[in-house]
C-alpha cells in the first residue's frame, strides 16, 4: 500500500505560462511551467511518475522534454539524475513537441507528479523498502500566448 502526502503550497501548473514554442521562425510545439508544491526540493530522481493531459488528452512521454537548471531532460532520462536538484523556488518548463503548436486560446492542463520522499521509509513490505509519495499533482486552464 502506497502512503502519499500532499502538501499544497503553490499551485502545480503555473499561471500565465503556457506559450507557443518556435525554432527559427517555425512554431514546433508549446511549454508550460510547473512548480513543486511542498515546503522542500527534491532530486529528479525521485520523480516516480510525471504525465499530463491537455484538454484530456494525455500527452505521450515521448513527446515532451521536462527542463530544469537551464538543462532539457526526458522523462526516461528522470530516475538516474541523482544530482540534479528541484529547488521549491524554481519552475520546470515542460515542453511539448507537436508540430503546429496548440490552438490559440484557454487549455487545460492536468498534470501528474509524484515523488517519492526518500527520507520517509515505509517497512514491512514482503518486497523490500517502500517509500512515502509526495502528491503534487494539480490542474489548472491557462491561455496561450504567442
Amino acid at each position: 500500500m502506497a502512503v502519499s502526502l500532499k502538501m499544497p503550497f503553490v499551485d502545480a501548473v503555473v499561471d500565465d505560462s503556457l506559450k507557443q514554442t518556435y525554432v527559427n521562425g517555425e512554431k514546433i510545439g508549446y511549454e508550460f511551467q510547473i512548480r513543486l508544491s511542498n515546503y522542500r526540493g527534491h532530486y529528479l530522481s525521485c520523480i516516480e511518475e510525471l504525465s499530463f493531459t491537455v484538454d484530456g488528452n494525455k500527452i505521450d512521454a515521448t513527446n515532451f522534454t521536462f527542463t530544469l537548471n537551464d538543462k532539457e531532460f526526458t522523462v526516461s532520462q528522470l530516475p538516474n539524475l541523482i544530482s540534479e536538484f528541484w529547488r521549491v523556488t524554481d519552475a520546470a518548463t515542460i515542453k511539448v513537441y507537436t508540430p503546429g503548436g496548440v490552438e490559440p486560446g484557454e487549455h487545460h492542463i492536468s498534470l501528474t507528479l509524484m515523488l517519492r520522499i526518500p527520507y520517509m521509509p515505509i517497512p514491512g513490505n514482503a518486497e523490500g523498502l517502500n517509500y512515502a509519495l509526495l502528491d503534487a499533482c494539480g490542474s489548472k486552464t491557462l491561455t496561450v500566448k504567442e
